[in-house]
C-alpha cells in the first residue's frame, strides 16, 4: 500500500508518483527528505520541534542529519512516519498522545515501538492516530470525548488498534474529534459532536466511528477545530459544523450538522482547517480561503472574515500542499518554493522575524519544499 500524505502518494523507498509533486511527477530523486521544523517550541516547556530544546525558531532548521522522513503531523506534539516505516514522536505527552507508554516530555524523535508497518499519521489536540500497511487503524492519547473510536472515554498511551477492519486509508484528527476515509470511498466521523461537527444530523458525541451518510466518493476530509470539510472524488467540496466566522464557505452565518455543497463547482482538489478557517486549491491550480481573518490568515490582503471561498492572487501554480494552522497558512507552488501568511508569533512563518503578514510571503529560496504539515502554532515541513 502506497503512503497517503495529504493526497500525495509515495511508494518505494522514496519515489514519488502524484500529480501533488511539486516537480512533476517520477522526476524526485529516490533518496528521503529531511525534515525541518520553525515556531513555537510549546512556551518553552515541551519541545515539539524535534531540536533537543524548548527554544522557538523563527526560520526553518532541520531536524537532526537523516534524510529519511515521510510525513508529520501534530498540535502540541509531532507524531511522524519514517520512509522505512518507522513510527515516532515527541513534544507534549499530554494524555498519553506520544504512545511511548508513559507521560514524559521528550524534545528530541523517539521510536514507538520497533514496527516498521507504519504509513501515515495524524496528531489532534492531545492524541494520534496511524494507519499500519494492512489498513489497520491505530489511536492514542486523549479520549474525553470518544474522540479515539474505541468505543470509551479512557485514555491510552499506547497505540491500540481501532475495531479490526483492515480497510482504513485516510485518517485526520481535529481538536476533539475524527474523521477518517475507507479504501471504499466512504466517510467515517467519531468523538465530540458539538455544533454538529460530525455531519451526522446531530450535536451527539459518539466514541466509535459512525458513517456519514452511505455515499461511496469521498477524496478527503479535514477537521478543524469545530467544523468540518470534505472533498469528493467529482470535485465537489462540502462542509459542516459551527460557522460563526462564515468558516463554512457556505455565503452565511449558519451551523450545520449535515454536509452542505459549497458552491456548485466540480473543481475542488483539497482543503484544510485546523482552527476557524480553510485553505483549499482547485484542480486548475488556484488557491482559495474563507472564515476567520484576524490575523491576515486567508492571505487576502486584509484582516477581513469571509463566509465565501476567495481566490488568493491570480496565480495557478498552487500543489495541494496547502495547510492551515492557527490563524496562519502555508502552501507548496509548483516549482517547489514554500510561501506563508497569517499570524507569526513565534516565528511560526520562519521568515526570521515575528511580524504577521496578510499575504503570500516565500520562505527562503530553496525551490526543493516537498511537503507542509497541519501543525498548531508550529512547522514542520519536508525537503529534498
Amino acid at each position: 500500500m502506497p503512503i497517503q500524505v495529504s493526497g500525495v502518494q509515495y511508494s518505494g523507498i522514496w519515489n514519488i508518483s502524484s500529480q501533488a509533486n511539486a516537480k512533476g511527477a517520477n522526476t524526485w530523486p529516490v533518496v528521503g527528505p529531511a525534515l525541518y521544523t520553525w515556531g513555537s517550541n510549546s512556551g518553552g516547556v515541551f519541545g515539539n520541534l524535534g531540536l533537543g530544546d524548548t527554544i522557538p525558531r523563527s526560520s526553518p532548521t532541520q531536524v537532526g542529519s537523516l534524510i529519511n522522513w515521510s510525513s508529520v503531523s501534530g498540535f502540541y506534539h509531532a507524531i511522524a512516519v519514517k520512509t522505512d516505516g518507522t513510527l515516532w514522536s515527541w513534544g507534549a505527552p499530554t494524555s498519553g498522545a506520544l504512545g511511548l507508554g508513559n507521560l514524559t516530555d521528550y524534545s528530541s524523535p523517539v521510536q514507538i515501538g520497533s514496527l516498521g508497518t507504519w504509513y501515515v499519521v495524524s496528531g489532534g489536540r492531545s492524541n494520534s492516530f496511524s494507519i499500519k500497511t494492512d489498513g489497520t487503524l491505530w489511536a492514542w492519547g486523549k479520549n474525553n470525548y470518544g474522540q479515539l473510536g474505541l468505543g470509551n472515554r479512557t485514555n491510552y498511551s499506547s497505540p491500540v488498534q481501532v475495531g479490526a477492519l483492515t480497510s482504513w486509508l485516510k485518517i485526520t484528527a481535529g481538536q476533539y474529534h475524527t474523521g477518517a476515509i475507507k479504501t471504499d470511498g466512504t466517510l467515517w466521523v467519531w468523538g465530540e459532536g458539538d455544533s454538529g461537527r460530525l455531519g451526522l444530523g446531530n450535536t451527539t458525541d459518539y466514541s466509535s466511528p459512525k458513517q456519514v451518510g452511505s455515499l461511496t466518493n469521498w477524496l478527503s476530509v479535514a477537521c478543524g477545530t469545530y467544523h468540518t470539510t470534505s472533498v469528493k472524488t467529482d470535485g465537489t467540496i462540502w462542509s459542516w459544523g459551527n460557522n460563526t466566522n462564515g468558516e463554512l464557505g457556505l455565503g452565511n452565518t449558519t451551523t450545520y450538522s449535515s454536509p452542505k455543497q459549497i458552491g456548485a463547482l466540480t473543481a475542488w482538489a483539497s482543503s484544510s482547517n485546523i482552527n476557524n478557517f480553510v485553505i483549499a486549491v482547485k484542480t486548475d491550480g488556484t488557491i482559495w480561503s474563507w472564515g476567520n481573518n484576524t490575523a491576515g490568515q486567508l492571505g487576502l490582503g486584509n484582516t477581513t472574515n469571509y463566509s465565501s471561498p476567495k481566490q488568493i492572487g491570480a496565480l495557478t501554480v498552487w500543489t495541494t500542499q496547502a495547510v492551515g494552522g492557527t490563524a496562519y497558512s502555508r502552501a507548496i507552488k509548483t516549482d517547489g518554493t514554500l510561501w506563508v501568511w497569517g499570524n507569526n508569533t513565534s516565528g511560526r512563518l520562519g521568515l526570521g522575524n515575528t511580524t504577521y503578514y496578510s499575504s503570500p510571503k516565500q520562505v527562503g529560496s530553496s525551490t526543493s519544499w516537498l511537503t507542509v504539515s497541519t501543525t498548531y502554532n508550529y512547522t514542520a515541513a519536508t525537503r529534498t
